[in-house]
């Protein structure tokens, strides 16, 4: 067997249909572009998605969705993250240290999810209604 002997299996490629070569050959006169319209011409181009003058299906369907640019720089950090910080005041800077907040992030919440057995300062971050009676019911406060 040579690089040049080479074929692919008998059968496996089709020829492509020889078009506006005559009746006979079975794709005469139109060539497979039916009759009239766009189409049909030589040059015959429209946009992608273009439906005739027709509002075209991706402006009928409403629009949904948004992507907030600003969400990389909040962080929700939770209760329980919390108490494996070893520090005993938590600030921001403090969190992204432990790697708990992206180091873009601006902004921290902490929320209740979980629970605090110890008690912790926090200073410069909010903190929700829920988190702010677990942390000060396990002795903490809130700056």
């Amino acid at each position: 067997m040579r690089l040049n002997t080479l074929r692919p299996r008998a059968g496996s490629r089709k020829a492509g249909k020889r078009l506006g070569r005559g009746i006979a050959a079975g794709g005469g006169k139109t060539a497979g572009r039916g009759v009239k319209g766009q189409h049909a011409r030589a040059g015959g181009f429209h946009k992608v998605g273009f439906e005739g003058g027709q509002m075209p299906l991706q402006r009928r369907l409403p629009k949904i969705g948004f992507h907030s640019l600003s969400a990389k720089l909040r962080a929700e950090v939770r209760l329980h993250e919390l108490a494996s910080l070893p520090a005993e005041t938590i600030d921001l800077a403090a969190l992204k240290g432990a790697g708990l907040v992206p180091k873009r992030a601006e902004r921290a919440k902490i929320i209740a999810s979980g629970s605090l057995q110890r008690a912790v300062k926090i200073v410069g971050l909010q903190v929700t209604a829920g988190a702010r009676r677990a942390i000060e019911a396990a002795g903490g406060s809130i700056e």
